[in-house]
């Protein structure tokens, strides 16, 4: 057994110890050593990383009562100065027993049970037995778990028998027989677990729920803890705070600045959509000139979109039947369409040929389009639609 110095002293950062087995795995080292305060990883939280004399620590797991330590390269000595990560450590202290604290919580306003939790370097997450959490719901729990931390509860932890968990107010009985390990926060929660925490619910810092999904019949609740929320608040405020340098608006007016912004952009789309119309039907009357005998229309444009290359196909087709080939040289894609009265099937004929170009399309009888990536495959695979449906 390897003697596990982060339940003795969870805010132990470092400390001396020896080397106690090395074994070699895929050129890297596996080390065991007579006492570490190295957390393995295990019940949703991320083992602990540092340094051993100087070499990093990688990956830390526990087997059968024994902690291994992974490794790059092995230290030059056996007796070994050992460090810990402790902001990464400490993190981890903080979201765990915060974790503890807003699954209680949720049981106790709202009879919401947590069924797993998964603590990662970005988000953090409880995923819970109901089917939806209301925003107010949301609220209520991040104010009472809140109130918790102010109160700044003792959490405390220690080993039980198996046959004292019955007097015990478990959240959830442990499926383990030996050595369970029972942390609990002062009045609140009792629970069953192996990970480390800290010694009060102060030190928690902050618990803020960021939002709710939908996630296999129930609901995840993304949250942040201690110093991790307090990043994502900086960065959120240096968010707002530039964009609303940037509309000329304060937090209370950006929302109002944000709604007239959009109304003015569907105006503007709107007046953009009318004038293309009118350009288009003009620009279809030219290109009608240029309508070959058997009815195929073929050119190229610098400046429009697919979705501009359709609305000039519809213009065309309001005044006159025909077939059209559009070329969207910025885009590098092609658009063939026929009126519906020619026994052209554009999707089959772009998908004939557009591997031999690299190409990627295709559509139906009456319309298909395609996108290349270079300009000699675009103009390659024109010529042989053009020359194809001249024959």
């Amino acid at each position: 057994m390897s003697n596990k110095l982060y339940y003795s002293n969870p805010f132990l950062k470092s400390w001396k110890t020896n080397i106690k087995e090395i074994r070699e795995e895929n050129n890297r080292f596996i080390l065991q050593l007579e006492e570490t305060a190295f957390y393995p990883e295990g019940g949703g939280q991320p083992s602990d990383i540092g340094s051993i004399n100087g070499v990093k620590v990688i990956d830390v797991q526990e087997k059968e009562d024994l902690i291994y330590h992974l490794v790059d390269r092995l230290p030059e000595e056996n007796t070994v100065s050992c460090e810990i990560d402790w902001k990464r450590r400490f993190d981890h202290m903080q979201h765990h027993s915060g974790q503890h604290l807003l699954s209680a919580v949720c049981i106790e306003l709202y009879d919401v049970h947590t069924m797993s939790f998964h603590l990662g370097a970005d988000t953090v997450t409880i995923d819970l037995n109901v089917k939806q959490l209301s925003n107010r719901q949301l609220d209520h729990i991040e104010h009472q778990a809140n109130l918790y931390i102010y109160e700044n509860r003792p959490i405390k932890s220690y080993m039980v028998a198996k046959e004292e968990l019955s007097k015990l107010p478990l959240r959830k009985i442990p499926d383990v027989e030996d050595n369970i390990r029972i942390v609990e926060i002062n009045g609140i929660d009792t629970s069953a677990c192996c990970g480390t925490h800290v010694e009060s619910t102060g030190q928690i810092g902050i618990i803020k729920c960021l939002k709710t999904e939908k996630h296999k019949g129930g609901v995840r609740l993304y949250f942040k803890c201690g110093f991790r929320a307090l990043k994502d608040y900086g960065q959120t405020h240096q968010v707002l705070m530039s964009t609303g340098a940037k509309l000329n608006a304060n937090r209370d007016t950006l929302p109002s600045r944000i709604e007239q912004m959009e109304m003015e952009q569907k105006q503007l789309q709107k007046e953009l959509s009318e004038t293309k119309e009118k350009l288009f039907s003009s620009l279809g009357q030219e290109l009608l000139k240029e309508q070959k005998n058997n009815g195929l229309i073929v050119r190229y444009f610098d400046d429009y979109t697919m979705k501009d290359l359709q609305l000039i196909t519809k213009a065309i087709f309001t005044e006159k039947e025909g077939m059209t080939i559009l070329v969207s040289n910025t885009e590098k894609r092609i658009l063939l369409a026929q009126s519906g009265g020619f026994s052209l099937d554009c999707g089959a004929i772009l998908k004939e040929h557009l591997k031999q170009f690299e190409g990627k399309g295709g559509g139906s009888k009456v319309q298909g389009q395609a996108m290349f990536k270079t300009e000699e495959q675009l103009v390659g695979f024109v010529n042989l639609i053009e020359k194809t449906l001249l024959s």
